[in-house]
Parts: structure tokens; sequence; C-alpha cells
């Protein structure tokens, strides 16, 4: 049977400290062991949040907590923004209309961050503005936005920020409380090295507020008996105990190693990608790279899907093809969660392999050298 290797941006490589805990023998949830456990998975949220607010946990995918903070912090036909450079700011947009909110697109081209001047005019066109509706790393396009400058705007106005971290957090940096950032949304499958099935939403002293006046329609997703059973380390419904409780060993690794460490370590890891591809003579596609996850422009005349079959296919390495408009214009490689120097030169070596099968003409070895040339800087 032939190995298998996760490149992809989720779900991503499960390590064996994780797979040996989710094989352990479930347990009641509502006993004070899993009590004790859940105490300690809300503090260590905290910390890989970077706040002092609540991170509330649901057993759904990472757009279930998307969904969580349109119906729980907003009332039918508020004004939002949606920032909409690629698929994720896509279903933010489908989100907030499937709600009865009155969404303004703000339209940001693929593989670019939103002008913070063209928001700032954006806000004054729309006084009415409850919140804007944005993310992270836009997994689409392998964009990191500026939510630091986005936040400066809403700040000390009356206007959630709401920001899609699905799969940025743990690479990409997110100052939540620092920045002034309202709510945070993330998933499982991602920096967490988790399986999916897990989604977590940061919710501020502001968020709060609006949560108390939202008149949109909530129950398991509702936030307010979410906050109540948080305060005793309990939730309103069954909660996904298996991965909570393999949670609880990822959160120990993350504080192990650092929030801040990791983030070095993921710029590096994304230098080093970046370079390799330049090295192969091809061209990365996002104008502003996140630490998460690099798009790479296949060589002219040839489709990214089909070097992305080969890999998976022949080699059994899965990298993702672009989605929408871009599904045969780029080929995205992962650098998130559990994924490292080794995993990236075993990669770029079968892409390397594959390219030459497929016509490329280029030096062998050179994503290589490029690669380790950036792992000893």
């Amino acid at each position: 049977m032939k190995r298998k290797y996760l490149m992809t941006p989720g779900p991503t490589p499960v390590p064996s400290f994780i797979r040996e805990a989710l094989s352990r023998e479930i347990i009641h949830h509502r006993t004070d062991e899993f009590i004790e456990i859940l105490k300690e998975v809300n503090e260590g949220l905290k910390y890989v949040f970077c706040t002092q607010n609540p991170v509330i946990t649901f057993a759904s995918s990472g757009t279930g907590a998307m969904e969580a903070s349109v119906s729980n912090f907003f009332s039918f036909n508020d004004k939002v923004i949606c920032i909409v450079g690629g698929k994720f700011g896509e279903r933010w947009f489908e989100i907030a209309k499937a709600f009865g909110l009155n969404p303004v697109v703000m339209e940001v081209k693929d593989g670019e961050s939103p002008s913070i001047d063209e928001l700032e005019k954006l806000l004054k066109e729309n006084k009415d503005t409850k919140g804007i509706l944005t993310t992270l790393t836009e997994t689409s396009t392998a964009t990191v936005f500026d939510i630091e400058g986005i936040s400066k705007l809403t700040k000390e106005k009356d206007i959630l920020l709401i920001v899609d971290a699905i799969s940025g957090l743990c690479q990409d940096v997110l100052l939540t409380d620092e920045w002034g950032v309202d709510v945070v949304v993330s998933g499982s499958q991602k920096g967490f090295m988790l399986p999916p099935g897990l989604s977590f939403i940061s919710i501020s002293k502001k968020a709060e507020i609006f949560l108390k006046n939202s008149n949109l329609p909530k129950y398991y997703f509702d936030l307010n008996k979410a906050l109540k059973s948080y305060a005793k380390n309990d939730t309103p419904f069954t909660p996904a105990i298996g991965l909570i409780i393999a949670l609880k060993d990822a959160i120990s690794y993350i504080k192990q190693e650092g929030i801040g460490n990791l983030w070095e370590k993921f710029k590096k890891l994304a230098s080093a990608t970046r370079s390799a591809a330049v090295a192969l003579g091809l061209e990365v596609f996002s104008k502003r790279p996140s630490n998460s996850v690099t798009a790479i422009l296949p060589p002219q005349g040839m489709l990214s899907k089909d070097i992305v079959k080969k890999m998976r296919k022949e080699y059994g390495i899965s990298i993702a093809a672009g989605q929408g408009e871009l599904e045969n214009k780029i080929f995205r490689i992962a650098h998130m969660g559990w994924i490292n120097e080794q995993d990236l030169i075993m990669c770029f070596s079968i892409l390397e392999k594959v390219l030459k099968d497929l016509g490329y003409k280029f030096k062998l070895g050179s994503s290589l050298v490029a690669l380790q040339e950036e792992f000893y800087k």
C-alpha cells in the first residue's frame, strides 16, 4: 500500500501523540473528569487565540462557527461589509445573505489584501454598518490580510470586526485583544493538528453587547446558552468528547513550543517554499503571501489539476488545486500544523519528478537547494 502524505491546507497531518489521544477510552461528559479537561482546554484556547475573552468550542466544522458569528451578533437587515477576496470571503457573504442581513461586498482582487483606505471610504459611505466580516488567511489564494490595519477602523467604533482564522491560526500572526478583534473563528483540522470536527469562536466584551441585541434565529449555535455553560466549564449539548481530549494535548504542544516561536517557524517554512518555487522558475501567486499556505502558478501551458492528480495518484502526496476561477491556474502547498522541513523536502523532490514527467524543463534539484539554503539561514 502506498504511503500517503498530506500537504493540503486542511485537513493537515495528525501527529502520533494526537492519534494516541484519540484512541483512548471514551468518558462521560457530565463528570468531574471531563469538566477538568474542558477547563484546561478553555484556558489553553485563550492562549492560542491571544485573548482573555471566552473561546467557545462547538462540534462542527469551522463553517459552523462562521454561521454562529453571524446569527448571534446581528439582527434582520443589519448592514455588514463582507470582504471578498476568494472562496472564503464569498462564504461570509453567503451566510450573511442566508440570515437576512444586508451585506455590502468589498471586492478584492485574488491574491491581494484589502486596501485599508478603500475600506475606510466604504465605511464612510455606509455609516450604518454593524460589522466587517473578513479573513485572516484567504486559503483559496494563499493570501494573508492586514487584520491589524482593518482593526484600527473598528476598534473605537460601534462596529464588530469578525475574522475567519480557520486556516491562519497558529501560523499567521493574530493578536486578538491587542489589535481589538471582536470575534475570531477557527477549526480543528489545520493549526491544531486534529481531524475535522471542532470549531471555535472567541467573543469580546463588545461582541457580548451585540449578542444581547440579536434577533436572528438560533438554537444549537446559540452563544447565550454556550456562554452560560462555559462559565461552569460545561457545554449545553453533547460535546465531541474524544476530539476535546485530544485538543488538550494539542494545546499543550502549542504552549510548549510557544505561539511566537510557531509564528517564526512557519514564517521560515513559508519563505523556503516560495524560494523553492522561484528556483524552479515558477511564480508565487499571492502579492501578500501567507505563512500557512503557498499558491504557485504552474508552468505555462500546464494545468494545475494535472500536477495535483499525478502527485496524489502516483506518489501518494496530496497538495491542493485552485478553487473556483483559480481551479486550473494555481496549485497550493501547505506549511501549517504538523508539517515541517522534512515534509517540504519530500514534497518538492516529488514535485520536481512530476514536473519533469509532464515535460517542464528546469535544473533538477534546484528547489531542494533553495529549501536548504533557507533552512540554514
